[in-house]
């Protein structure tokens, strides 16, 4: 509630610096103040120089000037205690001052001015702008957090990514206009994610906060330590030539490596990954520099770890990264922009009398369209599991298998297979995902095969399994993709219930002719068929390994021999 005009909200004391010349008219004002039930703790100076000293060597809640002092007035006093504090509230009291000059005087900043013949006004006066002072600093403290939050981490108090890509933008600028030689760490945080998923993220942010002071310890005074977003952070390194800096990132590593992380009794060891990048005349732009610096972070964590990448443009493993991330980028725009399209190929059944479904099954394919043309998986699927798209890709084709299953596009063929990847396999949430995309297409769940490669199914163990068990109470399928090439993998059948096993493609290519890779595929369809598990060859290339194949028993059959991939077309 706001104190009503006669209560006073001061303290006690209140410290006064009074500019005077008259020691008679500073005992008056001094009297004004204890009437009005302060006790002022005053000093009296007359001269610029004693204003000087007083201010910078003491605080003030109130300065009363004098306007006619002999060596300056109240417009230099005034000129000069804004220069010290801004927000100092600063009351006239004079014997004589003109209108003018006391409009004059209130422009330069005077709160108000009163008459030495009218002092009753002092108090009400004093307190007022006491209160107003304090709204003035509190609007500017306000002012300041906000402008430290615009160009700082909220976490970690570090300059944010917009600030440091303008001290970026600024160092580039010195280095093509004055040949400075500038240097950009890029550090990914190794194990990171293990703390946040071990202990949640209050732990997850105390381990960057704890991580950010240590590696402000490590950087010179002039260099602009960052926090880009997540575990990233990047260091600017002014006048510093490539060697140098490849030394502080080696210091930046080794800090970061001895550190331990205490939560909850629970000790972790973390490591950091470093890029490093020169900056000099011939460097671009700061896109491309924060790019190349990321490029050669992920290349040091490809090498295992906790090490550091200077950028080289003729590196290989750079270039091939690259690469990578440009894929990444067109992964994007392709899902954005509808380039992505389904093609099938046909499953033929070779022993119809032993088929769940005796019409030909087909597998699902994914293909991007560029400009007119088809680019299969194998040049961009490598680039979505290292950058965390293939779920999103995995949506996308579930959820167009199923528009099209609802369409009536595949009323010809038996079961459809779609393909799940080991990133989509490890979300618990995958299968809520085919469940309610079942339940909105109406789609008959037993026309759905879901593919998970062997090795997939392995390194997801548990999730693989409860998910193959989730979707065969949906009433759908679930086939077991290269099997074969997993050095265990009879002895996961025994957990693993799915309804097809397809013959890893290296031992039918040469099945015709190499007695080893016969033996494996005799094996593994005598398995298959001794725990009801049906068989599809992959990779079928000839008439002849067809011939094979139904000699030995094998129920399906999938390849060029048998028919090559199609584009899925809209039903007429």
């Amino acid at each position: 509630m706001a104190p009503t005009p006669h209560e006073s909200i001061t303290p006690k004391s209140l410290s006064v610096l009074l500019v005077e010349d008259c020691a008679d008219d500073a005992l008056l004002i001094q009297h004004q103040l204890e009437r009005g039930g302060h006790t002022p703790r005053m000093r009296r100076v007359d001269s610029e120089h004693a204003l000087r000293a007083a201010l910078k060597n003491d605080t003030w809640d109130i300065v009363i000037t004098d306007h006619n002092l002999p060596s300056f007035d109240a417009l230099a006093a005034l000129a000069l205690i804004k220069t010290y504090d801004p927000d100092l509230p600063v009351i006239i009291v004079s014997g004589s001052i003109g209108e003018e000059l006391a409009v004059e005087a209130m422009k330069a900043g005077a709160q108000d001015y009163i008459m030495k013949n009218n002092l009753t006004r002092l108090t009400p006066a004093i307190e007022r702008e006491l209160r107003e002072a304090e709204t003035r600093r509190a609007r500017r403290r306000a002012e300041s957090a906000i402008q430290h939050l615009a160009f700082h981490d909220v976490l970690t108090g570090l300059v944010n990514r917009s600030e440091f890509e303008r001290r970026l933008n600024r160092a580039l600028v010195t280095a093509k206009r004055d040949n400075i030689r500038h240097a950009l760490l890029f550090l990914d945080l190794d194990q990171f994610k293990v703390v946040n998923d071990t202990c949640g993220h209050a732990a997850g942010d105390e381990l960057l906060k704890q991580v950010a002071i240590i590696l402000h310890e490590q950087v010179r005074g002039r260099d602009t330590l960052a926090r880009l977003g997540g575990d990233e952070f990047a260091v600017l390194l002014e006048n510093c030539p490539l060697e140098k800096a490849r030394n502080i990132a080696g210091k930046l590593r080794k800090s970061v490596q001895a550190f331990r992380f205490v939560w909850e009794n629970k000790v972790f060891s973390i490591g950091v990954s470093i890029g490093v990048v020169a900056i000099d005349h011939t460097s671009a732009n700061t896109s491309e520099l924060l790019s190349m610096a990321d490029l050669a972070c992920y290349t040091a964590k490809d090498q295992g770890r906790n090490c550091i990448q200077v950028y080289r443009e003729s590196d290989e493993q750079l270039i091939k990264r690259l690469g990578e991330m440009n894929w990444a980028s067109r992964i994007d725009t392709a899902l954005e922009q509808g380039h992505f399209q389904l093609y099938y190929q046909t499953i033929e059944p070779l022993n119809p009398a032993t088929a769940k479904d005796i019409r030909p099954h087909l597998e699902l394919l994914l293909r991007l369209r560029e400009n007119n043309e088809i680019i299969t998986p194998g040049a961009f699927i490598p680039a979505a599991e290292r950058y965390q798209r293939m779920l999103t890709l995995d949506h996308w084709v579930i959820d167009e298998a199923l528009r099209r299953l609802a369409e009536g596009c595949f009323e010809e063929h038996g079961i459809i297979s779609i393909n799940l990847s080991g990133q989509s396999l490890s979300h618990a949430a995958l299968f809520n995902f085919v469940d309610r995309r079942i339940r909105e297409y109406a789609i008959d769940a037993s026309r759905l095969c879901f593919e998970i490669t062997e090795t997939a199914a392995i390194a997801n163990f548990h999730t693989a399994i409860e998910f193959i068990r989730n979707i065969k109470e949906a009433g759908c399928y679930c086939a077991l993709d290269d099997f074969g090439s997993g050095l265990s993998s009879f002895s996961y059948l025994k957990f693993l219930p799915v309804d097809y096993l397809k013959i890893d493609g290296a031992f039918i290519c040469n099945l015709a002719h190499d007695h080893m890779d016969r033996t494996i595929v005799e094996a593994i369809n005598k398995i298959g068929r001794g725990i009801g598990i049906e068989t599809i060859a992959e990779f079928v290339e000839s008439q002849e390994i067809v011939h094979h194949l139904r000699d030995i028993g094998v129920d399906h059959a999938q390849g060029y021999a048998i028919a090559r991939p199609q584009p899925v077309r809209k039903r007429d």
